[in-house]
């Protein structure tokens, strides 16, 4: 899973899955769902995402993962 911050757009797409996206559904203004062919949600894309989340605070809890931080 990947979240990538765009700033010239202040959009935020969450990839869930490296699957090839091939339809996408807003589900609120701004918000849009992504799916592959079979139907599974592979990502999510936010529009005006820092008016909509507190993007200065990520908390992680409980995931089995290894963090990779990138910085622009």
């Amino acid at each position: 899973m990947k979240l990538n911050y765009y700033p010239d757009t202040d959009s935020l797409y969450i990839d869930l899955s490296s699957k090839t996206s091939v339809d996408s559904r807003e589900i609120s203004p701004g918000v849009v769902l992504d799916y592959d062919g079979r139907g599974d949600l592979v990502g999510i894309d936010i529009d005006n995402a820092s008016k909509k989340l507190d993007l200065h605070d990520l908390t992680i809890n409980h995931v089995p993962a290894e963090v990779h931080i990138k910085s622009a």
